[in-house]
């Protein structure tokens, strides 16, 4: 009788858990660690973990990334990459849901940038307020926002974080939506130690 195969073992550990962001706001906090040593995974390895876990998160709703910053580098990138985007105003550019290796490179390339990501509610068809206040406020713009979309993120990558602003993901259903598409990566989900 053949022996079981062993399970492939866990080279990162994503540790999820609700933000106190003060009472008006439901944050989940997820932050992508190497378990040996604490540091923030980076690079490449963490841009396919991000990638894989944000269509995840999102499931059927459409979603899409917010800049704010650097523009001329996310236009140019977006433009020599053929990736979609609009400018809804002189200082923001949204680029509609990517997938596989477009939002592998995209979340490599801007892995030192803060940006945000909304899923559902008016992705698709735009949010005027939302993208002049980003415009204005930076990723503050989420804070009133959030309520009227499935949820609102906020990506420092650098540092190894993903803070989901949301009604409707709790910390247990992010877990449960993160495993079954990081588990085959090597990524151990679990709260935070």
């Amino acid at each position: 009788m053949p022996e079981p195969a062993e399970a492939p073992e866990l080279l990162y550990r994503l540790e999820i858990g609700a933000l106190d962001l003060g009472s008006d706001v439901q944050a989940v906090g997820l932050e992508l660690i190497d378990p040996q040593n604490r540091e923030p995974v980076t690079g490449r390895e963490a841009a396919a973990i991000w990638s894989a876990l944000l269509p995840a998160l999102a499931e059927k709703e459409p979603w899409a990334l917010d800049f704010y910053a650097h523009l001329d580098r996310v236009r140019e990138f977006c433009r020599l990459r053929q990736i979609e985007f609009r400018e809804p105003n002189t200082h923001t550019i949204v680029i509609p849901a990517v997938a596989g290796e477009q939002l592998t490179a995209t979340f490599e390339r801007f892995a030192g940038e803060s940006f945000g990501i909304r899923a559902g509610g008016p992705v698709l068809t735009g949010d005027p307020e939302v993208e002049g206040r980003l415009a204005e406020r930076g990723i503050d713009a989420y804070h009133t926002a959030f309520p009227h979309y499935f949820f609102c993120a906020v990506c420092d990558f650098e540092g190894g974080f993903l803070t989901v602003i949301s009604n409707r993901l709790w910390a247990s259903e992010v877990m449960r939506r993160a495993r079954p598409v990081l588990t085959p990566l090597q990524v151990d989900v679990t709260r935070p130690a």
